[in-house]
């Protein structure tokens, strides 16, 4: 089944691949050697922004890549520092990405949703608010 684990992304590469750290401690290390099929979802809902990537993810072990990710955010949740070898990361490589603006117009949005609710028929976003991106 489907599982969720809150992440920071810490950076994405040239290649758009995302990089997250993790522990090779946790379910997800496992869950990834088994299923590597994933989706990783951003939101920003003070400004009506959401995307949802879908790719395959890949665990990596890579002590020279931790340290040039380190930063005191992860030192937070790893207090060991970059040469604990619990420390990993994870690399998404992304297939495709879906997005939505929903900023432009917050009552509009209200409306649409309310409107929807009366009706039965699902809210109508403008182009420009809602795309899918294949990578």
């Amino acid at each position: 089944h489907l599982t969720a684990t809150p992440m920071t992304n810490q950076e994405m590469g040239a290649a758009g691949d995302l990089w997250f750290f993790t522990s090779i401690n946790t379910q997800l290390w496992e869950n990834i050697a088994h299923k590597p099929e994933v989706n990783v979802a951003f939101a920003e809902p003070k400004d009506g922004l959401y995307v949802s990537v879908s790719g395959r993810a890949e665990r990596v072990d890579d002590r020279a890549k931790v340290h040039e990710l380190w930063n005191q955010l992860v030192e937070a949740w790893f207090p060991n520092g970059p040469d604990d070898i619990k420390v990993a990361l994870v690399r998404v490589n992304p297939h495709s990405a879906e997005y939505w603006d929903t900023a432009s117009s917050t009552m509009v949005s209200m409306f649409a949703m309310a409107k929807a609710a009366i009706t039965g028929e699902p809210p109508k976003m403008d182009a420009a608010e809602h795309g899918k991106i294949d990578l």
